[in-house]
């Protein structure tokens, strides 16, 4: 057994028996004295081998990178000169006794150097050399620990880790299930959860009281930088509290974990509408680290002549906005259009701009293609409306609400970044008064969150007015990102039947698929409500990775594929047969 883990040593071990077991890191030969950096999860040491240790400095000498090796020796300090301060053991070495080649290695094809720029689908097939790479272990050991800090936390605040069932029943939640066919019934399927939510519902209305998980959920929907076919999420749930004191109890977890593994202190964690949200950065996710906001024009432009302005203006259904970019005066017309196509992502058909070169001269000091088209007055009256300063640009929405929202407040995150207007540190907050339902093109509703989200009105005014009831839903948001959605829950049967109501749930198609949540409502159900974060964004966001990809030891690609396994595979006649399952051919897109 080893005695230490190589990134453990440190001058207190110093003239200490060391028996070590790793990789090679790097070998390199120095007139006769071979130097190998071994390497284990917890770090690097330098383990030195000189002649007079013939049998294990001949062995050094036929070993390469990735040999796996055992190692043992004694610790000295580095002579005067040879101290490297960028390593946790820089100043201490190894003078190695023996060593013995445990495992030979191939030479491997990516390097496993800090920060090598390797392509992901490379990293992803090799993912067990990549696993190796320092910064890769680091974030694996931090996800543990904070893993550990959240249980510990949850623990001791009463609540009890239970385990809800990975194999369920489809339940509509906004994404595709994965779907896993039963061979003892045939013809009829299971469905991998989305998350443990009606379950964690169950567990309250069976006097559990405080339920927490770190639990595993798979939705098969369109990836991003922040999402997987399966994830992991830290889900909560409690019985007999209201929304302020679940969102003060995660709130104190939140910045313990912070606290405990960043030595950060959030100052506080203010709380904004979801319509002030919208109004303010088109987002309801809004990064505050960002000073710039939209701000609404349509008064000033519904007598405009331009009726790329005035319609929407006049559109109860639309916004236009304006977005003030401090310094944006020094854009070129290429990062402009650049810009303009990265709006048209999201709908836009153009994105108007007007640049202030010199305030103090007016409209001379104004630089726009559009300046002519809403005239002078309206100009001047924008510009002192927006305190608009030399050096800055202003570039306009005017759409749908959706669609201005969508795509001025992604472009107001884009600008911040390109420009480093996006301020350092931490920038939390709960966003509160989520509308109940939103509607579709084609005229029905969808749940905002989810159809067991509790109103914050009764159920006539609930099913009089659907899209103008709010929900005592709550997310917590940080830096732009969403960390945990939760709410208040429906504990009543009633209500829970009024809901399906508006979202056009029938009492049949209500009983089939959730007979058993209104049943379990029906036998005293108490108050409960609570919140899922999402565990890899979490991690992502405190190690400052570029996607959940990295914080996850085996991720799927954006396409949802495992070059690792090649999965998912094909399966046998035999297994299909099994599963009354038959294939229809898939026809190539034309």
């Amino acid at each position: 057994m080893r005695s230490h883990y190589c990134g453990e040593l440190n001058e207190s071990n110093v003239d200490q028996d060391v028996l070590l077991y790793g990789w090679v890191h790097r070998r390199r030969d120095h007139g006769g004295v071979i130097f190998l950096d071994v390497r284990d999860r917890e770090g690097i040491a330098q383990v030195v081998y000189d002649p007079d240790t013939v049998e294990s400095f001949a062995i050094a000498e036929g070993v390469r990178n990735e040999f796996v090796i055992k190692v043992q020796g004694r610790v000295r300090l580095r002579p005067e000169g040879t101290i490297n301060p960028e390593m946790p053991t820089g100043k201490i070495e190894v003078l190695g006794k023996q060593l013995e080649v445990l495992n030979a290695a191939e030479t491997p094809p990516i390097q496993l150097d800090e920060h090598v720029d390797v392509h992901e689908d490379l990293r992803l097939t090799y993912r067990y050399l990549d696993l190796r790479r320092p910064e890769m272990a680091e974030r694996l050991r931090f996800r543990s620990k904070v893993a550990n800090t959240v249980r510990n936390f949850m623990d001791s605040n009463g609540f009890l880790d239970i385990e809800t069932p990975l194999l369920t029943k489809a339940t509509p939640e906004g994404a595709r299930d994965y779907l896993v066919p039963s061979r003892t019934h045939p013809n009829r399927f299971f469905a991998l959860p989305q998350s443990p939510q009606l379950f964690k519902q169950i567990l309250m209305a069976s006097g559990m009281d405080r339920y927490y998980q770190i639990a595993k959920c798979f939705r098969d929907e369109d990836l991003r930088a922040d999402r997987q076919p399966e994830f992991t999420q830290i889900d909560v749930e409690t019985s007999f509290m209201d929304e302020h004191e679940i969102m003060a109890i995660m709130e104190e977890m939140v910045r313990h974990v912070f606290t405990t593994h960043m030595d950060v202190e959030f100052d506080s964690f203010p709380q904004m509408s979801h319509a002030e949200a919208m109004r303010r950065y088109g987002s309801d996710k809004p990064d505050l680290r960002i000073d710039m906001e939209l701000v609404d024009i349509a008064d000033l432009m519904a007598a405009v002549d331009f009726k790329v302005f005035a319609g929407p203006a006049k559109d109860p259904d639309s916004r236009v906005v304006a977005l003030r970019v401090p310094g944006g005066a020094s854009l070129s017309r290429k990062i402009i259009d650049d810009y303009t196509k990265f709006v048209g992502i999201y709908g836009a058909k153009g994105l108007a701009w007007i640049k202030v070169n010199d305030i103090a001269a007016g409209m001379d000091g104004l630089q726009s293609p559009i300046i002519k088209f809403i005239g002078d007055e309206v100009t001047a009256e924008l510009m002192q409306n927006l305190q608009a300063e030399t050096g800055d640009i202003i570039f306009f929405g005017a759409d749908k609400a959706n669609v201005v929202n969508e795509a001025i407040g992604a472009l107001r995150i884009k600008v911040a970044e390109d420009l480093g207007l996006v301020r350092d540190g931490w920038a939390p907050l709960w966003v509160v008064d989520f509308p109940m339902f939103e509607e579709n093109s084609d005229g029905s509703i969808t749940s905002l969150h989810h159809p067991f989200t509790a109103p914050a009105c009764d159920a006539q005014e609930l099913i009089d007015n659907p899209l103008g009831a709010l929900s005592r839903a709550y997310d917590m948001v940080l830096n732009g990102t969403e960390l945990g959605g939760g709410s208040v829950r429906i504990n009543k049967p009633q209500m829970q039947q009024a809901v399906f109501q508006a979202l056009g749930i029938g009492e049949a198609e209500a009983e089939e698929k959730f007979g058993f949540l209104l049943k379990a409502l029906s036998f005293g159900c108490p108050p409960h409500g609570g919140i899922a974060f999402g565990f890899d964004r979490l991690i992502m966001l405190m190690t400052d990775s570029s996607s959940i990809r990295e914080v996850i030891a085996f991720p799927k690609t954006q396409s949802a594929a495992c070059p690792l396994t090649d999965a998912p595979g094909q399966v046998s006649n035999l297994q299909l047969n099994e599963l009354n399952i038959r294939l229809r051919e898939v026809k190539p897109p034309s």
